[in-house]
């Protein structure tokens, strides 16, 4: 089963959070409160979303953590390789060589690195402006409207 850590699906909610109310500048222990998770948790992974670019800190009495740039130009998969390094599905994708005893002859190896790149392209083409509560709400229809059934007319009678 693929899954990421759980420090990267932390920095996935706490960054949502922080872009659904970018206008204000937020603290570790409200955001903590707010995503209802562990406050010590929560100010490790905002500080290391600091060190990685993708948040701004604020010094000062009224200072805490702002976006560095906009939601959309954040993607999931910046945040989630932030913890969890790029998207290696597979030990022989990982970049070192020799971590698989059956790489040099394995048939499969290159099928399997273009699921890996398939996910990571995925990841990367989903903004941080995408999963916002605000995006989901105002989202277009998943298909056409021109492909689109007419709704069913009941008859009153």
């Amino acid at each position: 089963m693929m899954r990421l850590s759980r420090l990267a699906d932390f920095a996935v909610v706490l960054m949502t959070h922080v872009a659904e109310n970018r206008h204000n500048i937020h603290t570790a222990a409200k955001v903590a409160a707010a995503t209802q998770l562990p406050a010590p948790t929560v100010a490790k992974v905002l500080v290391r979303l600091c060190r990685e670019g993708l948040l701004a800190s604020i010094r000062g009495a009224n200072g805490g953590y702002i976006l560095e740039r906009p939601a959309s130009t954040i993607s999931i998969g910046a945040i989630v390789s932030a913890f969890d390094g790029p998207v290696a599905l597979m030990q022989c994708i990982k970049p070192r060589p020799g971590r698989c005893a059956v790489e040099a002859v394995c048939p499969s190896r290159l099928g399997l690195h273009r699921v890996n790149m398939a996910v990571r392209k995925a990841l990367d083409g989903v903004s941080l402006a995408d999963i916002t509560m605000s995006a989901l709400v105002f989202e277009a229809p998943a298909r056409p409207l021109s492909s689109r059934q007419p709704p069913a007319v009941k008859a009153h009678r």
